[in-house]
């Protein structure tokens, strides 16, 4: 008799763990079964290469010395990487995507650079090295509602999840 509680406190023991461990299917910044995770500024998107997040973002005519053509606003992104992947990872500005409506645009760069917060074309990050920055966008001044999404593509050119932040940007 003893045995069979001490067996029965176990596996409510055991129950009471893995319940505590989440069961939630809908974490936020994991891909649900197909294979696409949502999230909101501040959260932060769990990839098999790197844990990102979009801190803020606003829109703007002018940033530093630069303006946009007409029609259009930059979009200032304000992103943390982390390389969770185990070895040195390189970074390029086509990793990320600002999506509105229909259309799409990569980050801007313009041909001397930037320069101060704005991340660069290319970069690598270290194993478990972070790295927060600005990346711009071109968008048309009449949205205001936008994904910034990432998706996974391995060496042999398949793709794998895709991460979505979605938001509401203010003009500064």
């Amino acid at each position: 008799m003893k045995k069979l509680v001490t067996s029965l406190l176990l596996v409510a023991l055991m129950a009471l763990t893995l319940a505590g461990c989440g069961g939630d299917d809908k974490k936020t910044g994991y891909p649900n079964e197909d294979g696409i995770a949502e999230g909101s500024l501040g959260d932060t998107m769990h990839n098999c290469f790197f844990d990102f997040t979009v801190k803020s973002a606003y829109l703007c005519k002018d940033f530093d010395e630069y303006t946009t053509d007409e029609g259009y606003l930059f979009l200032v992104a304000e992103i943390t990487v982390k390389n969770t992947f185990g070895e040195t990872l390189p970074m390029f500005d086509t990793d990320f995507v600002v999506e509105w409506d229909d259309s799409a645009d990569y980050p801007c760069y313009f041909e001397d650079g930037i320069g101060g917060d704005v991340l660069p074309a290319e970069y690598e990050l270290a194993k478990d090295e972070s790295k927060s920055g600005l990346l711009l966008f071109a968008v048309p001044e009449d949205k205001k509602d936008f994904t910034f999404s990432y998706m996974e593509v391995f060496e042999d050119n398949t793709t794998g999840n895709t991460f979505n932040v979605s938001f509401t940007a203010e003009q500064k």
